[in-house]
């Protein structure tokens, strides 16, 4: 494997700026990479941000996109996962990953790439124990993350929240200024960021009995609260009488088809020698830890919306007692979608379930201590906790008062991952301190959210043709 890229990597279009890390190489001065971002801005204005208009010929069409990407998933999920994206546009937009990175790759960008999300939409950020049992809120989905444009993350976000705006019956109004609100919040972030030492960075977290503090706006404080309490219940031994049954002397996972089900013999014999190996992808600590429990079941489980079709399992291990139970996931990882629009990026990682997990621990102030990755049957797995206190602010219960100010939390947590990998300097010189890339943005998000209202009634009338299979 290639080497990774280290904090000081940027990537300037048109020019060979690419760094990588050494301990006896004195690092450019941040006056100076900031002046670099800035004098970006002549060739890349920010007002360019704002352009989306398809173009007349060549842009794919967007329901061969997701049909090709259905491409090596189960056959038999692929209605579930057409159906979850056919329920509204901002299903679709959850779905089409693919879809916005062909849109967004060809459009302007400062060429200025740390590690990204890939996938940074308003649902894909949510709560998680730390490995204190702390509950923190975070970037929370991995499977894009990958070398890219810091643009193309804000983009998918911004957009996401007009679409999701849309759907809460916010008036256009209320979504631009929730955009607003996520941008600026990006721009005070990253600023700040770029003049904190690097140790300092990576130490930044947001604590949600914080978050629940600061809100601004006393229903979003509430469901912050409601959701917490949520997430705090969700752990593996609570899940234990709702996820399992007793069969003989052992117990088994539940099945519900065609959510959850059984594997075969020969594919539990794959899984659990995967699982064996994942343990020497672990700190030492935790290794000798997860070590001293034992298999007991293993099931196919669908999950999310963009993961549908592909195979996901849960398993049940058991420790020194039948109540001492660690549910793992193991999530199938293929090529993040932003892989073909990144120069000889794709070689950093021959197995995508390490990419996962090495980027989501870039991004992440914290994270999973049993993150780690396996093979079974010629795929490539991440594996993680299952019930790790794992929740989200349900966002049809944001009203148009508390979407500004949740837009302003997620912008805050994604220049916070951003910052933490590499060009924290020159993304602060380049968004500056006025309202310029706010304003851009706010044109953006519009414009893509009737994109992505046109496209999902593409992927209704593809249903409706039988072109696309659905539940």
């Amino acid at each position: 494997m290639a080497e990774s890229p280290s904090h000081d990597h940027v990537v300037i279009a048109g020019t060979d700026g690419t760094v990588y890390s050494s301990l006896r190489r004195r690092p450019e001065p941040r006056t100076e990479r900031y002046k670099l971002g800035k004098e970006l801005r002549k060739r890349v204005p920010r007002s360019e941000l704002a352009l989306w208009r398809p173009p007349a010929v060549g842009r794919p069409d967007p329901v061969e996109l997701i049909i090709e990407s259905h491409q090596g998933r189960l056959d038999r999920l692929i209605p579930i996962r057409v159906s979850r994206m056919a329920e509204s546009p901002y299903g679709f937009l959850r779905g089409s990953a693919v879809v916005m990175a062909e849109d967004v790759a060809h459009l302007a960008s400062t060429g200025i790439t740390p590690v990204v999300c890939g996938d940074a939409h308003l649902g894909n950020f949510g709560f998680y124990a730390s490995p204190e049992r702390d509950l923190v809120i975070d970037l929370n989905d991995f499977d894009e993350a990958h070398p890219g444009g810091w643009e193309w993350d804000l983009r998918r976000l911004v957009a996401s929240i007009w679409v999701a705006g849309r759907q809460n019956r916010a008036s256009e109004q209320d979504c631009e200024r929730a955009v607003a609100a996520c941008v600026a919040a990006y721009r005070e972030e990253v600023r700040y960021l770029a003049d904190e030492p690097l140790l300092s960075r990576s130490y930044q977290r947001l604590d949600v009995d914080r978050l629940a503090e600061d809100a601004s706006d006393k229903h979003l404080r509430a469901e912050i609260r409601r959701a917490a309490d949520r997430a705090r219940k969700r752990t593996s031994d609570r899940a234990l009488p709702r996820f399992t049954e007793e069969h003989g002397d052992t117990r088994r996972i539940v099945e519900e088809p065609p959510l959850i089900t059984r594997v075969s013999a020969e594919e539990a014999d794959q899984l659990a020698e995967a699982l064996d190996a994942y343990l020497d992808t672990l700190a030492p600590h935790w290794r000798r830890l997860l070590g001293g429990y034992t298999l007991v079941d293993i099931a196919h489980k669908v999950v999310g919306v963009g993961s549908v079709g592909l195979r996901a399992y849960v398993a049940l291990l058991e420790g020194s007692s039948a109540d001492d139970v660690v549910f793992l996931q193991l999530k199938e990882a293929r090529r993040s979608v932003l892989a073909r629009y990144v120069h000889g990026e794709s070689a950093w990682h021959a197995h995508q379930g390490q990419r996962v997990v090495e980027y989501q621990q870039a991004l992440q102030t914290v994270s999973d201590p049993l993150l780690g990755w396996a093979t079974a049957g010629g795929r490539q797995y991440y594996v993680r906790q299952f019930r790790n206190m794992k929740g989200t602010v349900a966002l049809d219960s944001i009203d148009s008062e508390a979407l500004d100010d949740y837009a302003g939390v997620v912008g805050h947590l994604l220049a916070k991952g951003h910052s933490r990998t590499s060009g924290a300097s020159m993304i602060a010189g380049y968004v500056g301190k006025s309202e310029a890339l706010d304003e851009a943005l706010c044109e953006f998000a519009r414009a893509y959210a009737d994109q992505t209202e046109a496209d999902h009634a593409a992927l209704v009338q593809a249903v409706k043709t039988g072109r696309l299979p659905s539940v």
